[in-house]
């Protein structure tokens, strides 16, 4: 499904953009999916659209057969935004211990009390985190809309599934710039 429109009252999601993760192998620049976010952001904030930035500091607690990315204490910035991303005294800051962004946190309460309906979400990485908060969202009655060109995963072949296989059944998908082209139109 293509882009087609935004909600008038519309939030920004981003996803894990912080300093213990920009660092990952990444299959997009990291510059790039940083400067796509901040765009983003700059034009909810604009537009006097919420602006959630989200961070980790753990993972759900169950056995994996793959070993954990993240072990043992994390250093002191781990979780610091990444400051490319201009974070702002009105952004909701949400601290997550699992990949979704609204399974462990109190967001969607903190969205539907602002009268949010649907939600646009960036981020690393695209098939864990971005994902999982997609999914949420979905779940949780939100439109999703997924800016392609402002995510990335350290697999090709994850990220690739995730873009063709899953986000088209959950949400619409499109660039950054439509994005943000599309927010006057939203009624704001």
């Amino acid at each position: 499904m293509a882009l087609t429109t935004l909600d008038p009252n519309t939030a920004l999601i981003i996803v894990d953009l912080q300093k213990g993760i920009i660092g990952l192998p990444l299959i997009h620049p990291i510059g790039e999916v940083l400067a796509r976010s901040r765009d983003l952001a700059d034009g909810f904030r604009t537009h006097g659209l919420p602006v959630v930035l989200v961070n980790v500091i753990g993972g759900a607690p169950g056995r994996t057969e793959q070993p954990r990315r993240f072990n043992g204490p994390f250093p002191e910035d781990f979780a610091d935004f990444v400051p490319e991303l201009g974070l702002q005294p009105d952004d909701i800051a949400v601290t997550k211990r699992t990949w979704g962004a609204f399974a462990s946190t109190d967001l969607e309460v903190r969205l539907k009390a602002r009268g949010v309906t649907q939600v646009v979400i960036a981020g690393v990485a695209t098939a864990t985190g971005v994902e999982a908060t997609a999914r949420q969202a979905y779940e949780a009655g939100f439109n999703v809309t997924l800016a392609l060109d402002a995510m990335s995963d350290t697999s090709f072949e994850a990220h690739e599934y995730s873009i063709k296989n899953v986000f088209p059944r959950i949400g619409e998908t499109g660039t950054s710039a439509q994005i943000i082209g599309l927010l006057p139109a939203a009624g704001i």
